[in-house]
């Protein structure tokens, strides 16, 4: 799921069509989601602003058993479960029907004898393996994460690029030999159905090994006391098997790789169909694959992310890393295997001129502030304008974030549109990311705000007297 994310997948409100006409709100997974996916998830959480660690004030006052929740508590524990994987097998259900119509009744299910094909477990099984092994591959550097409760750092090997060019070689492998890859259209459906199987059972893993942790490697949100929403919001922070780290494997690696592997499956399956690739679907392969390479480039800035640092990891991020992120960021590749689109030039230039543009914003505000916060007296860095705060911390108040709060968020909603634009007018669907993204960096921004305020108090309000707008200029 970039993202990841994580981003990675994360809590906002989505319009689906799940009744006559109708559209419900559905509770979604906040951000990866990483990806994711994030991500990253996906995809996205890798690309968001670092969360700000709470004082040892704070943590002396908040209780183990914290009694804020979010997602609507028990009710979103309950329900997000049911509904988010139902959302998944729907949206593809959808996005190959001939209608494509979200408000289509009755939606166009699969059959339950659609549902199941022993190589889509076999093909999951077997690409989570594939990335495992890289994972542990002496690829790459070490890195360490930011400290824990406990005083001590955590170690990540930042090699998931590299796990993207292996790949990529792989694939390349396997069509040179004549694999069927458009083969996946078929498969989209099982492969979904084993993700969310695969999802559940790490989620039940993850929570029973939980109670055999220390305290202090408990996430604090998610050791309430309450069943089901610590086993949906995670309990444990950082679960690991030996130097295995589950969180940061499954943020950024086989779901959100997997989302492009899926495209490229769905690229070969149109050529199959008509002999070569469209325009359209090039597009939509292109900025996507850009995404998913420069979230993996970057892979070290997941390790300051609110995935990795605040969020316990339980079934949210789970199926947001393995399920929601490659199987609905890249709707619009299958919607267009059976939609096919004509782009004119100036269509096709005029898009990618927004791509370009939203990758652009993306990646300078992202890189700004990593910089700043690795060394504020670089020359790239030195003659901005900041806020000094009671933490010690100074807040940057000119460059790229003295235009909004968020402009690493205003590039993504601008790639997002980007990656929609090439699928026409004529149906919702390819647009639901792009909508669905825009409601959670909404409420993402608003999670940030809240934690910010607490851990910055009066510099904060300053901060925000100087920089009102929070993502789009002038608008909000």
């Amino acid at each position: 799921m970039t993202a990841t994310a994580s981003d990675w997948l994360r809590g906002s409100f989505v319009l689906v069509n799940v009744c006559r006409g109708r559209f419900l709100l559905c509770r979604l997974l906040d951000g990866y989601i990483r990806v994711s996916l994030l991500s990253r998830l996906h995809l996205h959480a890798f690309h968001r602003r670092p969360i700000m660690r709470p004082s040892s004030q704070t943590l002396k006052h908040r209780s183990s058993h914290d009694t804020e929740r979010e997602f609507g508590g028990t009710l979103g524990a309950i329900c997000i479960p049911i509904f988010l994987p139902l959302t998944v097998l729907f949206l593809i259900s959808v996005s190959r029907s001939p209608e494509a119509s979200v408000l289509q009744w009755p939606p166009p299910l699969p059959s339950t004898d659609h549902l199941w094909d022993p190589l889509a477990l076999v093909i999951l099984l077997g690409w989570i393996a594939l990335h495992a092994l890289l994972y542990v591959m002496p690829f790459g550097k070490v890195s360490e994460g930011l400290v824990l409760r406990d005083g001590t750092r955590l170690k990540y090997p930042i090699n998931g690029f590299h796990g993207l060019c292996i790949s990529g070689l792989l694939l390349l492998l396997l069509l040179v030999l004549g694999a069927p890859l458009g083969y996946l259209f078929e498969l989209l459906v099982p492969l979904a159905v084993c993700a969310i199987a695969v999802s559940f059972l790490l989620s039940v893993y993850l929570y029973v090994r939980s109670f055999w942790v220390p305290a202090h490697a408990l996430a604090l949100g998610g050791n309430t006391g309450n069943p089901l929403y610590d086993f949906f919001i995670g309990r444990e922070l950082n679960p690991r098997v030996g130097n295995f780290d589950l969180k940061y494997f499954c943020e950024l690696r086989p779901g959100l790789i997997g989302w492009v592997v899926i495209n490229l499956g769905m690229l070969m399956k149109e050529v199959e169909l008509r002999g070569s690739p469209s325009l359209a679907m090039i597009l939509v392969n292109s900025f996507q694959l850009l995404y998913v390479a420069d979230a993996l480039w970057n892979e070290e800035a997941v390790l300051t992310t609110m995935d990795i640092v605040h969020d316990g990891f339980g079934f949210m991020l789970v199926f947001g890393d393995l399920a929601w992120v490659p199987f609905t960021y890249g709707l619009q590749a299958a919607f267009l295997v059976v939609h096919p689109q004509t782009l004119s030039s100036l269509g096709a230039a005029a898009i990618i001129a927004l791509n370009g543009i939203g990758y652009y914003i993306f990646r300078k505000s992202n890189s700004q502030k990593n910089q700043f916060r690795r060394d504020p007296t670089h020359p790239s860095v030195a003659r901005l304008e900041t806020i000094a705060t009671a933490t010690g911390k100074r807040l940057l108040v000119s460059g790229w974030w003295g235009l909004v709060r968020h402009p690493n968020y205003l590039g993504d909603l601008l790639m997002a549109l980007a990656w929609s634009l090439p699928c026409g007018f004529s149906h919702l669907l390819p647009y639901f990311y792009v909508i669905y993204f825009t409601v959670l960096l909404i409420h993402r921004e608003d999670r940030d705000e809240r934690q910010c305020r607490a851990k910055y108090g009066l510099a904060w309000d300053t901060y925000c007297r100087r920089v009102p707008y929070r993502i789009f200029p002038y608008i909000y």
